[in-house]
């Protein structure tokens, strides 16, 4: 499990089925078998050397995640998992993608930014004004929904110390909803299901009524 705040800027050295990231402050802490989230998806170490990080991925990783198309040079966002009695700073984050967004623009205020991304409509019931979502692995509260997709402000120390500041229209993001959204609708669709089930008298004597 992760919070969404990132703790460093990683870069990658070697792409493929086998990811390796430089990430020399994850690196001293981390042993094979622990989990990092890496632009938002989870990945499980597979082997730590002279501060890279390696990783195998998983088929299901790279139909689902940008990290299919990483390229060596590219900076990633890196979070260790969450250990007991850390602080949970942004939002609970599993490292599930669940879709893949488009930066639409962003946009310069200041010291801070408006980020404004196209998403899968899938996505969009999972979005509320103040909500959570996590772009690239990072922590964000919604600002704006619009009609296929959502804005996200930035400030400052996001901008610097993370790589949501560099982007570009047209780039792809990692995106996963609030884990709270995705159980409020599972709820709701099981509860929608078992009430429109017909009314018959078997049904009615399993409830007690007969």
């Amino acid at each position: 499990m992760f919070t969404g705040i990132v703790r460093e800027i990683g870069e990658v050295v070697a792409a493929g089925e086998v990811l390796v990231v430089r990430a020399p402050a994850a690196a001293a802490s981390c042993r094979p078998g622990d989990s990092v989230n890496v632009s938002g998806a989870c990945l499980t170490t597979e082997r730590v050397e002279s501060g890279h990080l390696h990783f195998r991925l998983m088929p299901q990783t790279i139909a689902g995640t940008t990290l299919a198309r990483a390229r060596s040079g590219q900076r990633v966002n890196i979070e260790p998992a969450l250990r007991s009695g850390e602080p949970l700073g942004g939002h609970i984050v599993l490292g599930h993608v669940d879709a893949v967004g488009s930066v639409s623009r962003l946009q310069r205020q200041g010291d801070s930014a408006m980020l404004e991304i196209a998403c899968p409509a899938a996505m969009m019931p999972y979005l509320a004004p103040k909500g959570s979502i996590a772009v690239d692995g990072v922590s964000l509260t919604v600002s704006k929904v619009r009609q296929a997709g959502f804005a996200v402000s930035l400030v400052k120390f996001t901008i610097e110390n993370t790589t949501l500041g560099n982007l570009r229209a047209g780039e792809e993001v990692n995106l996963e909803a609030d884990v709270l959204a995705k159980y409020v609708e599972s709820v709701l669709a099981s509860r929608a299901e078992r009430d429109s089930s017909p009314l018959t008298l078997e049904s009615l004597a399993e409830k007690g009524y007969l």
